[in-house]
């Protein structure tokens, strides 16, 4: 099984057609089509089922597939690793980051990174609430950078502290409930959670934390444009960081409800596979990640009283 052939079955299934796969491999349709029968042939089953709209992957492709994907990915971080261990800083590094990195940590280390590192490719995702780090583990992302979990497997994962925050309860200007003091009385609003489902995200905790069931969920967000724009234009309560919230332009349109329990404190920090620091990239990362965290907690010393 060659590595070309299993590149040919990739293009076949992310394309959706056989013309648009043996364009994008830069052979000929009819040629394309030799080698995915061949490897058909060779396994002993079919790997791609013709539609009027194109093809797509049977059960057997898919996971052919999936794993080609993966020894792919393996194969580019090997060739980007020994070139790295010979001097040469090449490659790409995706990171997974909570809204929070996104506008504290990720513009100084990517300007910083980026002068000391212009041939390695960053890319950013989005992500609102770390669980389960399943991106982490298929190697979606090299690192994310979030709030801790509590339970996080130690032998797995790997933690670098770089700041921390609190997560605050808001609502839109001149929402009824900022009349609210304590927890338990926003316990019957309607909240907007984050993350995959209703059973995440730091509202339930910040409840479950202080005794209390998990409030009313009224939505469900992965996304900072969704969340900002339910709590400005609706009567959704949310739990975002202090940092966000008090920022200029959200705090033209929400509000930080005054209550006893003043927030969910969280630390965050970059999780990253426990094999990862072995790459060099990785640990040039890291190191500019503290130093744009050190910049942060410095301005949030000087602003503390």
């Amino acid at each position: 099984m060659k590595l070309a052939t299993l590149n040919t079955l990739i293009a076949a299934v992310e394309e959706g057609s056989l013309r648009g796969a043996a364009r994008r491999v830069g052979a000929s349709q009819p040629a394309l089509t030799k080698m995915i029968r061949e490897l058909e042939l060779e396994l002993g089953t079919p790997l791609l089922q013709r539609t009027s709209r194109g093809v797509l992957p049977t059960p057997q492709g898919k996971v052919l597939y999936e794993r080609a994907l993966k020894a792919n990915r393996e194969l580019g971080l090997a060739l980007d690793e020994i070139s790295q261990m010979g001097g040469k800083m090449v490659g790409e590094l995706h990171l997974g980051a909570v809204p929070l990195a996104v506008m504290l940590l990720i513009p100084e280390t990517l300007r910083t990174f980026g002068q000391e590192f212009p041939d390695i490719r960053l890319r950013v995702s989005e992500e609102l609430y770390v669980e389960q780090l399943q991106k982490l583990r298929s190697q979606e992302v090299d690192v994310t950078l979030g709030g801790v979990p509590s339970d996080l497997s130690t032998g797995e994962f790997i933690v670098e502290p770089l700041m921390k925050t609190s997560m605050v309860a808001t609502v839109r200007k001149g929402s009824p409930w900022l009349s609210a003091r304590k927890l338990s009385d926003l316990q019957t609003a309607r909240w907007v959670f984050t993350g995959s489902n209703s059973e995440s995200g730091y509202a339930k905790l910040f409840f479950e934390h202080h005794g209390l069931k998990p409030p009313r969920v009224g939505a469900v967000v992965n996304s900072t444009l969704a969340l900002l724009s339910l709590v400005a234009t609706g009567d959704y309560v949310a739990l975002m960081p202090r940092q966000i919230a008090t920022q200029a332009l959200a705090a033209q349109f929400i509000s930080i409800i005054d209550i006893e329990e003043k927030g969910y404190e969280l630390e965050v920090g970059a999780i990253l596979r426990s094999d990862s620091l072995l790459s060099p990239v990785i640990r040039h990362l890291m190191a500019h990640l503290h130093r744009a965290a050190h910049h942060v907690n410095r301005k949030n010393d000087l602003l503390t009283p």
